[in-house]
């Protein structure tokens, strides 16, 4: 196998109901930060999740959902419950008009790979797997995140999560985490 043949997606990443068989669900929040939250405290907890993008159809809440799988709906709220973070709704995905949709974009631009996530984007040297930019959003941060991590090596590079304060910060920490899995396969 060749290098390049690293960055290549060989298969399209399962969604819950395809993993899972039983069915997916999505929660929907009021604000990012719920979304942010429910997420750690449900990965902490073991839970199979992903962040994802609502459905077109969904105008409630924030520009982020969390999928999950359905048939563990009445525990997953129970532990939301107890951490104080209530979901505005969940909704079952029981048609294709209700997929999530992916947070993620990759352009291969031949030499540099490219991942977008949300509003930002993170762009590294095939070769050398050396940071050569980080673009996007508008939050007060963007700079300095910027500023540590372009030249980094990829697998030497601070987390986003670590060093950034803001949405942007946490946009950049899911296409970092996308980058490191593209380059892992």
């Amino acid at each position: 196998m060749s290098f390049f043949n690293l960055f290549k997606r060989k298969t399209a990443p399962l969604s819950l109901n395809e993993t899972y068989g039983q069915g997916a669900g999505i929660l929907i929040f009021a604000h990012t930060s719920e979304v942010i939250r429910a997420e750690k405290v449900l990965k902490n907890a073991g839970w199979p999740i992903r962040v994802m993008g609502p459905p077109p159809e969904i105008q409630t809440g924030c520009d982020l959902v969390i999928e999950f799988p359905l048939m563990e709906e009445l525990r997953l709220l129970r532990l939301l419950k107890e951490v104080r973070t209530t979901p505005l709704a969940v909704v079952p995905v029981n048609s294709p008009l209700l997929q999530p949709v992916d947070l993620f974009q990759t352009k291969d631009f031949g030499d540099y790979l490219m991942v977008r996530a949300a509003n930002m984007k993170l762009t590294l040297d095939k070769t050398s797997r050396r940071i050569v930019n980080v673009s996007g959003g508008g939050c007060p941060d963007v700079p300095f995140l910027a500023q540590r991590m372009v030249g980094q090596i990829l697998e030497s590079a601070p987390l986003p999560r670590d060093i950034g304060h803001t949405l942007c910060g946490y946009a950049l920490q899911l296409a970092f985490e996308e980058m490191q899995r593209l380059c892992s396969q």
